[in-house]
């Protein structure tokens, strides 16, 4: 398997970066960005499927190689996101978020400015809240997180986040692996990445993803049901991954890539909703 090449240049606040491809300039870059206690390392498993595709696989805030850089919010993440696109002279890009990854994608996506941005493919990331209740509700399930975060013992913290019900298509196992891949994580940065990027605080992107031209489809593992029912209620394309739940990417990344690659390929343009008023 192919190794990441690293990249240098972090003089201005862009996000550490992993490069693979760079050579490759007859196809839109490939823009990778994980999910809360990820790196850009999540996407290992993709490599084999990859050649012939530049790609640029970001640590996000907190998290990787980017442990060391703060955010704001979703804004301040978006604004860090473009300054590394340009610094890393990436024009033309997809990009594929998952989880939390997803959400700043569909931020991003939803931008005043969004050149060179070709589409979205969106793993197991919700696009908003639509009532104050349940902003409450997930602003205290975030707050809960993120002290048990900074209480609780970092391993057994994150033994309790893997047995939540999104997760409940990992064995035990798995979960522990899972726990092990994380276990470097800085359990202050994360719980500051979480509040900080909360669900409860993302605007509710819907009918600005409906507006956009941008083709975007949810990629979601079979067993994913939470998300299949939220990308199918809200009215976007949707695609699944066999045999794969939540982190579809990890559980059968060759038929994510290759799910992924044949919608990239041949886009599928949605219907732009107008506003008629």
């Amino acid at each position: 398997m192919p190794a990441f090449a690293g990249t240098g240049d972090e003089r201005i606040m862009t996000l550490a970066c992993q490069v693979l491809n760079a050579g490759v300039t007859d196809r839109p870059w490939l823009v990778f960005l994980h999910g809360l206690l990820g790196s850009a390392a999540d996407w290992q498993p993709l490599l084999p499927a990859l050649g012939g595709w530049p790609c640029l696989f970001v640590n996000l805030p907190g998290h990787g190689r980017s442990a060391s850089l703060t955010a704001a919010g979703f804004a301040d993440v978006s604004q860090q996101l473009t300054d590394t696109l340009r610094v890393k002279d990436v024009a033309a890009y997809w990009l594929i978020g998952y989880s939390l990854g997803g959400r700043i994608s569909l931020y991003h996506a939803c931008q005043g400015d969004r050149t060179g941005l070709q589409g979205l493919l969106v793993e197991g990331a919700h696009p908003g809240l639509t009532c104050q209740a349940e902003r409450a509700q997930r602003r205290h399930h975030d707050q809960q997180w993120a002290a048990r975060f900074l209480q609780m013992p970092w391993k057994q913290a994150l033994d309790i986040w893997y047995q939540q019900p999104v997760f409940s298509s990992l064995s035990r196992s798995q979960r522990q692996q899972m726990i092990m891949l994380r276990e470097n994580n800085n359990p202050h940065t994360v719980a500051a990445v979480l509040t900080a990027t909360s669900l409860s605080v993302q605007p509710d992107l819907r009918e600005q993803l409906l507006r956009i031209s941008l083709p975007v489809v949810w990629l979601c593992g079979h067993q994913d049901i939470k998300f299949i029912h939220l990308a199918q209620q809200s009215g976007f394309g949707l695609r699944t991954v066999a045999n794969a739940g939540h982190n579809a990417h990890r559980d059968n990344p060759a038929e994510y890539a290759r799910q992924a690659l044949e919608f990239i390929t041949s886009p599928v343009l949605k219907e732009v909703k107008h506003d008629l008023s």
